[in-house]
């Protein structure tokens, strides 16, 4: 069961506050109305996060959940680790050096033999010795 759907990087902007955070969510809506979307949110350009920007994060991620998808985020600025620590946010979400090694994470819940079998065809099974 090969994973062929799509992992969306967005780009989260310098600043999340109140402005930042509606405007965002408009542009993101669309992806996470997707079947089962699969998205990784880019937060290495963040400075200033408040508790809007938090409470978008936070709605993004249920909003993905619902539709049976996964939200990571990648490539934390310090700035944004802290309030997302001082939240307690941080526990909510899978968050990775960069947002490659996020993309990659998408296919690691499939045994690595099915990663690369076409669908429909078996496995090969090790011989005994």
């Amino acid at each position: 069961m090969e994973n062929n759907r799509p992992v969306v990087i967005k780009r989260i902007p310098e600043r999340l506050n109140l402005r930042q955070s509606r405007t965002f969510w408009q542009e993101v809506q669309p992806l996470i109305a997707s079947d089962r979307p699969q998205i990784v949110f880019d937060m290495a350009l963040v400075r200033h996060i408040d508790s809007a920007g938090v409470d978008m994060l936070l709605k993004c991620m249920a909003e993905v959940m619902k539709r049976d998808g996964d939200l990571k985020l990648a490539a934390v600025s310090p700035e944004a680790a802290a309030i997302l620590e001082m939240t307690r946010t941080d526990r909510f979400f899978e968050i990775y050096e960069t947002s490659s090694d996020a993309v990659r994470s998408f296919s690691r819940f499939l045994p690595s033999a099915m990663r690369h079998q076409p669908f429909g065809k078996p496995a090969p099974v090790p011989e005994e010795r």
